[in-house]
């Protein structure tokens, strides 16, 4: 399979968005985010064979520590996958060979990370990729929306009832203060754990940016029954898949339950635009009071030379580290309000 380099901004975006596989994270807006927040250039890939053309690959160059990196995703990012769109019957196996080849030898990359919804682990170690494992949990939205209700834990109905009867409500938001709300319930989130969060303001207000314009994220605030501003959360979603990217709430107000009572706005909303999968966002048991059941996305990792591994996996248990001090500094410095 031949893998060559088209033009970010002049491929024709409504071929590619018209691939079954195709998901948020694969479109114009969200690449335009990324390469924002990252600062990381876009790349795109037409896979050919035998003359026709078979897909796309889409995923982000940038450097860090002096090492070029080709990511579709990367860790840090703050999304899961992206990876290819083929056509049926089309090789991944070849695909992703066909884009290594082009990382080492056109883009001069020298690490390189790719996670595809629709990968088999086998297909990536039969090319020497180290595997690893995006583990999330699933709805099926396809479901008769009373039995995606019946389908969560009945402590879970009791909440969204509870949320409803208190005169909480759900509103769509489509403006930019809307990202400083979420960051300031979400810094509180992470302080119960002793933490700070993963990204800054900036990065959620250039994801408004882009993406509220397109359509394609449903941006949500909960508010109390005197008009408070007291939960958000935020689900890109586009074709198939919605996302759960981001919520966030104020500890003080959670008695109310709007993290239940958005969850629920968000299957029946994504549902009624004809999406197939609501993926969670990673890891967490609390999910499950939901009725969403385990799944794992194969994540594939290279290294051209066997020092930048061990590099990556030290950056990683140094960001953690660092996270964690962070909490505990700020943690220092917050004054405790008097009682």
């Amino acid at each position: 399979m031949k893998c060559e380099i088209i033009d970010f901004e002049t491929v024709d975006w409504k071929l590619l968005d018209s691939f079954a596989d195709r998901t948020v994270f694969q479109t114009r807006e969200w690449v335009r985010f990324l390469a924002e927040s990252q600062n990381a250039t876009p790349v795109l890939a037409e896979l050919s064979e035998s003359g026709r053309v078979v897909g796309y690959f889409t995923g982000l160059t940038f450097t860090r520590l002096g090492v070029k990196i080709l990511g579709s995703s990367f860790p840090g990012w703050t999304k899961p996958y992206m990876g290819f769109n083929l056509i049926p019957g089309a090789s991944r196996a070849d695909a992703l060979a066909a884009v290594e080849q082009a990382a080492w030898n056109d883009w001069k990359c020298l690490h390189m990370e790719v996670s595809d919804p629709h990968f088999t682990v086998e297909e990536g170690e039969s090319l020497g990729f180290q595997t690893s494992y995006y583990i999330s949990y699933r709805t099926d939205l396809t479901k008769p929306e009373d039995e995606l209700f019946q389908g969560m834990e009945s402590a879970c109905r009791r909440c969204v009832r509870k949320a409803e009867k208190s005169g909480v409500t759900i509103e769509e938001a489509h403006d930019i203060a809307f990202a400083d709300e979420y960051y300031e319930q979400l810094k509180d989130v992470f302080a119960k754990q002793g933490l700070v969060p993963t990204y800054d303001v900036e990065r959620v207000r250039a994801l408004v940016r882009h993406m509220e314009p397109s359509g394609n994220v449903l941006l949500l605030r909960a508010r109390d029954p005197a008009g408070k501003c007291i939960a958000t959360g935020i689900f890109p979603g586009f074709n198939k898949i919605v996302e759960f990217w981001g919520n966030a709430s104020f500890r003080v107000s959670q008695g109310f339950r709007p993290n239940e009572l958005i969850q629920w706005h968000v299957m029946r909303y994504w549902k009624n635009r004809g999406a197939e999968i609501y993926d969670w966002g990673g890891e967490g048991t609390y999910k499950e009071k939901y009725g969403c059941v385990a799944h794992r996305v194969p994540w594939f990792i290279k290294s051209r030379y066997q020092f930048i591994g061990k590099l990556r996996d030290g950056a990683k248990k140094m960001y953690r580290g660092k996270q964690r001090l962070m909490g505990w500094w700020q943690g220092e410095r917050t004054p405790v309000a008097s009682e």
